[in-house]
């Protein structure tokens, strides 16, 4: 089989990871998350923390951090993106992986054979998720549901001016609170077979 990527974007607490390891697994490629944000601080000499808080803070971390008076961050919110382009380009072009987030359908939405999925759940399963797999309490779930799903959001509004709605340039959307994170990957999987066999 040629080369092709699958590209997963998802709502915090929609177990959109999960999914894309289990993808991973059965698909037998490589799943890239975390890997992209340490990359991406070696590439910058930065530590991977600061990366990690200004991918959810879409701009907030180094503009109050780094740039006090407000001068200077647009130029390095630039960088960091392209960063991540270049590395999630990178990895695409070597080989068939997953990625996920990082609008990884925007920087290979020049690029054949990619799939491109979101993965979302209602608002209770997501809370429910949190607290049972997170360990988190109900209202640290709901904070930090709205929280990182509204830094999401901005960053993709920042970054993706063309394809900036939740559900654009995706080709398929799933519901994880409906199917699990085990029959989700499964359905995802037979799809992926299906359009690049």
């Amino acid at each position: 089989m040629d080369k092709y990527v699958i590209t997963i974007s998802r709502q915090f607490g929609a177990l959109g990871r999960t999914i894309a390891q289990k993808m991973a697994a059965e698909l037998g490629i490589e799943f890239y998350d975390r890997d992209i944000v340490e990359h991406t601080a070696k590439r910058m000499g930065l530590p991977v923390s600061e990366i990690s808080k200004e991918e959810e803070r879409a701009g907030g971390f180094f503009a109050e951090r780094r740039y006090p008076l407000g001068m200077g961050p647009v130029s390095m919110q630039e960088e960091l993106f392209q960063v991540q382009t270049n590395i999630i380009r990178d990895f695409a072009s070597k080989e068939s992986c997953i990625i996920v987030g990082r609008c990884g359908d925007y920087c290979l939405r020049d690029m054949e054979r990619v799939l491109d999925i979101y993965v979302y759940a209602p608002i209770e399963k997501r809370v429910e998720n949190c607290i049972s797999i997170l360990g988190m309490d109900e209202k640290t779930a709901r904070g930090m549901i709205q929280d990182v799903d509204k830094a999401r959001e901005n960053y993709r509004r920042k970054y993706c001016k063309d394809i900036a709605g939740i559900f654009d340039n995706r080709d398929i959307c799933i519901d994880s609170g409906k199917f699990g994170a085990g029959t989700s990957a499964d359905i995802l999987c037979k799809i992926a077979r299906s359009v690049f066999d």
